[in-house]
């Protein structure tokens, strides 16, 4: 072995190059963690409504630690990402010694599963988030099984478009375990629309209700309760000044056949 020249070769430029890779290790740990690289500054950037001061400052406290180059970004992003009203951060690095965390709040949309306020909120992306707000109740309110938050939100916005011409919005929107849909207006009507179907969904039968809200219901001189649009050619209502011997409570029929005015 000793006598091989080349191989000898080898194995010092192995060494010198473990070396020199060992040399450079240091060199960069000890920039990393070197007291003249410290962490000045953590600035915030974005539109903050929800989060405070003293929130910003624990977060702060509880991910930014180390030097300007071996503070942990991530750390520092979930850190950020705990608190309630933050959707999203990113962070990064300002040369020489400062932090950038730009912040993504919620937009609350709604409020999520309770007529009482609970704390859980819907924004705008239909994701379901825990958040605090004094006017909470001026939301409306959705419901519906474990995951359906987006279906919900995007069914809320389609439910606006079509009230629209009432001059109506959705206070409520409710999607029962069977997948159907119920609605209180902020007029306080319910309208029961059911389960969407192929021949007729559940759009449709709003739809319908608007076209002959101002020829039937908007004529009556009377406060309406309830309204079930799962009637093919009609709709089902319910006054609570209505009560007739040995009938349900309250309810009465009133059906409408299409193209005519033609009360059945």
């Amino acid at each position: 072995m000793w006598d091989n020249a080349e191989l000898l070769n080898g194995c010092a430029n192995t060494l010198y190059a473990l070396a020199a890779a060992a040399l450079i290790y240091a060199g960069v740990n000890a920039a990393i963690h070197s007291p003249l690289l410290p962490l000045r500054h953590l600035a915030l950037q974005g539109e903050l409504a929800h989060v405070t001061r003293e929130q910003a400052e624990a977060a702060a406290r509880a991910g930014a630690v180390g030097t300007f180059l071996s503070v942990d970004l991530d750390a520092v992003r979930r850190a950020f990402e705990a608190l309630p009203w933050v959707r999203r951060a990113e962070v990064r690095r300002l040369w020489p010694d400062r932090i950038l965390v730009a912040i993504e709040e919620h937009a609350a949309l709604a409020r999520w599963g309770s007529d009482t306020p609970t704390g859980r909120l819907v924004n705008t992306r239909g994701e379901v988030f825990e958040g605090e707000l004094s006017d909470a109740v001026r939301l409306p309110l959705f419901s519906g099984p474990a995951g359906s938050a987006g279906e919900v939100a995007r069914r809320y916005g389609a439910f606006r478009q079509v009230l629209a011409p009432l001059g109506l919005d959705p206070r409520q929107v409710l999607l029962s375990p069977r997948y159907a849909w119920q609605i209180r207006l902020s007029n306080g009507l319910t309208l029961e629309l059911g389960r969407d179907q192929l021949k007729e969904p559940v759009l449709e039968r709003l739809s319908r209700f608007v076209a002959y809200y101002a020829h039937t219901l908007g004529r009556l001189d009377r406060r309406l309760d309830y309204v079930d649009l799962r009637y093919p050619n009609g709709f089902a209502l319910r006054v609570p000044e209505i009560m007739r011997p040995g009938a349900e409570p309250n309810s009465m029929k009133q059906k409408r056949k299409h193209g005519s005015g033609e009360k059945a």
